[in-house]
């Protein structure tokens, strides 16, 4: 019998917990380098769809030895270059967020290219392909093509499938697999899409008090189709 206590969601950011796929294998791979001191390779760019995973290597290089910042939290370049100014790493994720202001691209390509000429680690990550960071400095564009690049595509169902169990791992519960499958039928292939799917099913459960089966996520979509809000 499945007990019903509302556990606080703890997402682990490491590389044992990440999941690994044939989508995201050199996006792993590269990053285990990156992480490795002894490894002489220093500069990592990520790209790929949300969900896919980016955050998650970006945040296991990151540890506890280096501050981790996304673009889409507020900041000023001061706040960008006191940061990190002293950090053994640059790690900067959701490039695509990339605010258009000028004092911001220089400030982000005078950190990038001090950390690269003193060899000190570089991760970054973004939606989109380097070239197509149209808010970055043209130097810096050009600069992530150096090291190594990798794109995380997460769009076969396996992929998917161990997503969903991962989340749900995130939340101490179990699900069955066909109430995975049933997701993956009814949702968008979108790897947010999915998260979301599944977190309407935990919600209406957790609501209800009941256990997660099929039935039970048939009436969550319902729900969630007829306008309503948990």
């Amino acid at each position: 019998m499945q007990q019903f206590f509302d556990f606080p969601v703890i997402p682990s950011f490491s590389f044992d917990s990440f999941v690994s796929c044939e989508g995201n294998s050199a996006a792993l791979r590269f990053a285990l380098r990156i992480a490795d001191p002894a490894d002489s390779e220093c500069l990592l760019y990520l790209y790929g769809p949300s969900g896919s995973g980016k955050t998650h290597l970006l945040k296991s290089i990151a540890g506890t030895r280096y501050p981790y910042l996304s673009l889409r939290e507020p900041v000023t370049p001061d706040r960008l270059v006191t940061m990190f100014t002293a950090a053994g790493g640059l790690i900067v994720d959701d490039l695509q967020a990339m605010p258009d202001d000028g004092d911001m691209r220089r400030a982000l390509w005078q950190l990038f290219n001090d950390f690269h000429t003193s060899g000190r680690t570089i991760a970054m990550a973004g939606a989109l392909p380097p070239r197509d960071l149209t808010n970055l400095d043209d130097h810096l564009t050009s600069r992530l093509l150096w090291g190594l690049v990798a794109r995380l595509d997460t769009s076969d169902d396996n992929s998917r499938r161990m997503i969903i169990k991962k989340v749900a791992d995130d939340h101490q519960i179990r699900v069955p697999d066909d109430v995975v499958d049933y997701i993956l039928a009814t949702t968008s292939r979108e790897v947010g899409a999915l998260i979301a799917s599944f977190h309407q099913v935990y919600r209406y459960s957790m609501a209800e008090k009941r256990r997660i089966t099929l039935p039970l996520a048939r009436e969550a979509r319902e729900y969630g189709l007829s306008g309503r809000v948990l």
